[in-house]
């Protein structure tokens, strides 16, 4: 796509595989809705998308959300007093632990995962607290013809447990009463939208492949999960006070750093409904 103009809006990707800003694009108020196309072009072809200077409120936030589908709430986490579908995203100097430590993409054990997340961060610290995000069609694509083949029909389980009750025991914090979502996919995804394939499979809730003796499972797996954070396939974003960064979760997965204790990195995160993975 590369860096164009839509009426000053401008597009610069971040690198040739991952990542684009778009810049001078307001998203607060009733203009997101115009944008839409663009963000979803931009989106389709970068697999996550970022802005800057959006001091918008919660309701315009998941207004931008609802423009791509329905807001979900998180399965382990309360969410914003008013706003269950609004995850607050905080670290300071009590922290135990941050969210997204791990590669992953976001809650994939479900049996629809999210299309997409957006976050908003309104405190940042000084230095660090950087995003890394990895392309899984590059992943994909970065792997041997006969690997490909192999990954094609098999099935991993991605199962919410373990990741969660571990969460809950580091804060304190009693598991959800109901169990957590369980569910089976496809080790290699096929995007609904764009037709491209990825890699569907993160170290946070893929617990084994279906069919293979557990000793092959964990090799292939602990292969992938490597494979999987090869720099040529990231993209780095650096977060300023109210940046945005909007991703793909059936393409993408990420990785939030943990440099900057004992400061502050806090923010919002709204997630939209996505669909059974093929």
């Amino acid at each position: 796509m590369g860096e164009k103009n839509h009426s000053e809006v401008i597009v610069q990707p971040l690198t040739p595989v991952i990542g684009a800003e778009i810049k001078n694009m307001d998203l607060g108020g009733n203009s997101s809705g115009t944008n839409f196309e663009l963000i979803k072009e931009v989106l389709h072809r970068y697999q996550v998308v970022f802005f800057r200077n959006q001091d918008i409120t919660v309701d315009a936030q998941k207004d931008l959300g609802e423009l791509f589908g329905e807001l979900v709430t998180h399965p382990n986490d309360p969410g914003l007093d008013g706003h269950p579908e609004v995850m607050i995203i905080h670290a300071d100097e009590s922290s135990k632990r941050i969210a997204g430590e791990r590669w992953h993409s976001d809650v994939s054990c479900t049996d629809e995962p999210p299309m997409g997340s957006i976050l908003r961060m309104f405190q940042v610290p000084r230095y660090g607290g950087d995003t890394l995000f990895s392309s899984m069609y590059a992943a994909y694509d970065g792997l041997s013809e006969l690997m490909r083949e192999f990954l094609s029909g098999l099935r991993a389980v991605h199962d919410g447990a373990p990741y969660y009750t571990s969460v809950n025991r580091k804060i304190g914090r009693k598991d959800a009463g109901e169990g957590y979502p369980k569910a089976e996919h496809p080790v290699v995804r096929t995007h609904p939208e764009t037709g491209k394939r990825g890699i569907f499979v993160n170290e946070i809730f893929t617990t084994h492949i279906v069919g293979l003796e557990k000793s092959e499972s964990d090799l292939v797996l602990r292969f992938l999960f490597e494979h999987l954070k090869k720099p040529e396939f990231q993209c780095r974003f650096r977060w300023e006070k109210d940046s945005i960064a909007f991703w793909d979760n059936r393409c993408t997965q990420h990785l939030a750093m943990w440099d900057y204790w004992p400061e502050v990195r806090s923010g919002y995160r709204v997630t939209v409904k996505g669909d059974r993975p093929f």
